[in-house]
């Protein structure tokens, strides 16, 4: 009997996530029922925002309980169907979680788990990257939230992550006047630069931040676009121009640490130059969906958009893959292959 392999919540981290924090089980491929469907996993996706789902804490959604398997987006494709809105062989992406074989029901799933069908054409690697959560995150951050205009001088922390990488080139292709992303190493500095065609790229770790922010933006910056808080937030906060907006997306630099950072060292900045601060949660924007996808989609295919994908392999490096977000390892979008899509339904046996 095929098993079905499955990473689950062992314990809650204290301070930073290991992969002791997980157990590896597996159990017999389950059948669906009537208005079901199995999906094969084919690839993972790693989020920053996925630490914080594994506390226990009130969150914008509910907490992965200790046993559950862990809650990640996927894209993977229909092994057997009882649902007539899904055929064997159709490519789906969910919320179907660190495990080889998702159970769905489209009709109770709701939003976590209802699965969705993938445009015909669409690369698995796009769907949840450039085309998925990521770039829907840096399309309304960018343009909603941090409402650019034309002319504008933008700045975007954790500039070579996926969500920052889709960001800063938003910024760029609806008319900034300069965009600036931060990162950490010359590998991804240099990407940023020679790919993603930004004007200038800061190495956080090759000295002052607030230094290199002076020189890049003598007369300020009017939009920020935040991935990392901590420090890099409050060297911001002191470049800010009068009446810049700063998005809050993340605070990476925060979501291991064992008790609560001090706030912002600067924040007296928002009063002095009467700054927007603005938090947001993308589920919140996706009855626009489609529309952002199709703008996204439209830049890709013509050469505006460049993306990278960072693609582990196998479901035993899958906590290992994990880490690769908090000690910066990956560049762009980071994810996991399971397996390859089968050419037809027929071949797509367990």
């Amino acid at each position: 009997m095929a098993k079905n392999g499955q990473w689950r919540l062992r314990t809650r981290p204290d301070g930073m996530v290991s992969e002791a924090n997980f157990e590896f089980v597996q159990e017999p491929v389950p059948e669906p029922a009537e208005g079901q469907v199995l999906v094969r996993n084919l690839y993972l996706s790693f989020d920053p925002a996925m630490r914080g789902w594994i506390n226990d804490v009130k969150s914008y959604v509910p907490p992965v309980q200790i046993g559950e398997v862990m809650r990640a987006s996927a894209v993977g494709q229909v092994l057997r169907s009882r649902h007539a809105d899904f055929a064997e062989g159709d490519l789906v992406t969910g919320l179907f979680g660190w495990q080889e074989f998702a159970l769905c029901d489209p009709q109770r799933g709701g939003a976590l788990g209802a699965p969705a069908k993938l445009p015909p054409g669409a690369a698995p690697e796009l769907a949840l990257s450039v085309l998925g959560a990521t770039g829907l995150t840096a399309y309304f951050g960018i343009l909603d939230i941090g409402e650019l205009r034309e002319g504008d001088a933008v700045l975007v922390s954790g500039a070579a992550g996926a969500t920052g990488s889709v960001a800063a080139q938003i910024a760029r292709l609806r008319g900034a006047s300069k965009v600036v992303g931060i990162a950490g190493g010359p590998r991804k500095c240099a990407w940023l630069r020679d790919e993603a065609g930004l004007d200038a790229a800061i190495d956080y770790r090759a000295g002052s931040v607030s230094r290199r922010l002076r020189e890049e933006f003598p007369r300020g910056v009017d939009l920020f676009f935040d991935n990392v808080g901590g420090e890099i937030l409050d060297a911001a906060l002191l470049n800010m121009a009068e009446r810049g907006r700063i998005v809050l997306c993340g605070a990476i630099s925060q979501y291991n640490d064992e008790k609560l950072p001090p706030g912002p060292r600067n924040y007296m900045q928002i009063v002095i130059r009467r700054l927007t601060l603005r938090g947001f949660i993308v589920i919140d924007h996706m009855k626009r969906a489609p529309q952002a996808v199709a703008e996204l989609a439209r830049w890709v295919a013509e050469g505006g958009m460049a993306h990278a994908e960072d693609i582990q392999q196998g479901i035993e490096n899958v906590p290992a893959t994990f880490l690769r977000l908090f000690d910066g390892s990956n560049l762009g979008k980071q994810l996991l292959k399971l397996a390859d899509a089968q050419a037809s339904p027929g071949s797509a046996g367990a």
